[in-house]
């Protein structure tokens, strides 16, 4: 199962920082996604830009995510010469993230 399985994505940047809020559909989705988004798969997952730090934010009551990536963007937008390697690109990755499939549940956010 991908993360876009159980929630959708919003974008921005600043600088040489993207922020990706991702947002579960539901109750369940978002207690799969808490256990399973950490700051450590997250920190895996966008190896390849080699984020300085990555940080995550819970907002339970809206059933979402923010996380942010610093030092990802070559730079920051005006400075890369990357084609469209920011905000939405991030997001869409984001979502393609696989999650295992043996997951049981711990109840959280429900």
């Amino acid at each position: 199962m991908k993360v876009r399985e159980l929630a959708h994505a919003r974008t921005g940047d600043k600088g040489n920082i993207s922020n990706i809020s991702v947002i579960a559909f539901d109750a369940a989705g978002y207690a799969r996604l808490h256990a399973q988004l950490t700051v450590e798969r997250l920190a895996r997952h966008f190896a390849s830009l080699a984020p300085e730090r990555v940080e995550r934010y819970d907002l339970p009551t809206i059933r979402a995510f923010n996380f942010v990536l610093h030092g990802v963007l070559a730079g920051g937008v005006t400075r890369s010469l990357a084609l469209d390697a920011h905000g939405k690109c991030l997001g869409s990755y984001m979502l393609e993230l696989e999650l295992p499939d043996d997951w049981a549940g711990s109840g959280c956010g429900r």
